[in-house]
């Protein structure tokens, strides 16, 4: 009877071997990131996809089964999170509270946020508020994660409460700490975002797509978040293949950018599209006019690219957005040094003001940016008459022309 009571605390009622629990932590920690990144992210957040309601059931339940959060918290958090991002109001900037902070204590930021009722009810609009909802989920959230703690002890023995342990901090460090921390701290910018953004890999299955987070604050809305062909995104693939059995509803996606040749102004559908891929025309500008100069200057005055320190390289890219005063004053001394940069830079900060979303009706908009390239033509600078003549000649891809 003892040897018995020692098998199955030590295994559990399945006595499962070392490869059965990999494969069991696996499944049900993708589940889990599944639920997130489609139905609370993508789904509830920001409206890109609609589930069929077998689908959006089950991730509701597993959501509350495996992680305890409540839906309407986490879509007015992460609502906010975009609405007064890297402000002292965004829940969890690590420009704000420090990297250290968000990575290994998101979950408490979190916590605290959703403590906030206002913002729960004016943010978190629009989220599921029928009976299972108000009786079980929302009153009764940590009930799931304590019936899924003994389920897993049920089946694995103590090998199961430690299942459970990794599953329940899956969440709360990759999401809530990677994401949230590093991602809005290192890794490559696809767009010139107006937030410190990055994606942290092309690729990484276990974060469902959540790694391409530069994609995703350049496109709120869009349910797919590789927008380059070697970027993958695991819950595009998902979503896709929910899709080919009618189980999923694209809303929306990242509208694709066409260039048409030869343009000798820009016409209603430039201004379209450059208000639809604003961050991609503030990325295009520094890599094709801003960086080439900063090279041709640099290389005049024989100290190469390294005189200026890459921190305000990359603030020329955003103009100087995140720089303390000494450091603005520095890249302002900097330019001032380097007439052709600063003349680029100074057209940079033209065609941001231009392409920032303030009320300006599309006959003014269209009037600003016909000056614009009229002016950047006539400056004689190579790389900023080229990159005019290619931006009259943007269109979304589908629209008329």
């Amino acid at each position: 009877m003892f040897d018995t009571l020692i098998s199955f605390a030590s295994r559990g009622l399945t006595q499962a071997s070392w490869g059965t629990w990999i494969a069991y932590l696996l499944v049900v920690t993708q589940l889990t990131i599944f639920t997130v990144t489609l139905y609370l992210h993508r789904s509830q957040s920001h409206r890109g996809v609609d589930f069929h309601p077998a689908i959006a059931n089950f991730f509701r339940f597993w959501s509350w089964f495996s992680t305890g959060m409540i839906t309407k918290e986490y879509v007015a958090i992460h609502r906010k999170h975009h609405a007064k991002c890297e402000t002292e109001e965004d829940p969890h900037s690590p420009q704000v509270y420090g990297l250290n902070k968000v990575l290994w204590d998101g979950v408490d930021l979190y916590r605290t946020a959703s403590l906030d009722r206002a913002d729960m009810d004016k943010y978190g609009v629009g989220t599921p508020n029928d009976w299972i909802e108000r009786k079980l989920y929302t009153p009764y959230n940590t009930a799931g994660i304590a019936v899924f703690l003994v389920i897993n002890f049920l089946l694995f023995g103590v090998v199961g409460i430690a299942i459970w342990a990794i599953q329940m901090l899956w969440i709360p460090f990759w999401a809530a700490g990677v994401v949230n921390g590093v991602g809005h701290w290192w890794g490559y910018r696809n767009f010139e975002t107006a937030d410190t953004a990055t994606n942290l890999t092309p690729w990484g299955v276990w974060l469902g797509g959540e790694e391409l987070h530069n994609n995703h604050h350049a496109f709120p809305s869009s349910s797919k978040f590789a927008l380059r062909r070697f970027e993958f995104d695991i819950g595009w693939a998902m979503i896709r293949l929910l899709q080919t059995f009618g189980l999923a509803k694209v809303l929306r996606v990242a509208p694709t950018l066409d260039v048409r040749p030869n343009m000798h102004l820009p016409d209603t559908d430039t201004v379209k599209a450059v208000l639809a891929h604003r961050f991609h025309v503030m990325s295009d500008y520094f890599r094709g006019v801003i960086a080439p100069t900063l090279r041709d200057e640099a290389g005049k005055a024989g100290a190469g690219i390294a005189a200026l320190p890459r921190k305000l390289r990359k603030a020329l890219g955003n103009g100087g957005r995140w720089l303390d005063a000494s450091s603005r004053e520095h890249l302002t001394a900097f330019t001032e040094k380097h007439p052709q940069l600063r003349t680029v830079c100074e057209f940079r900060a033209r065609l941001a003001a231009l392409t920032e979303r303030n009320g300006r009706n599309a006959e003014g908009m269209l009037d600003g940016l016909k000056q614009w390239c009229h002016e950047a033509e006539a400056t004689g600078i190579r790389t900023l008459a080229e990159f005019a003549a290619r931006l009259k000649g943007y269109r979304l891809a589908g629209e008329a022309g």
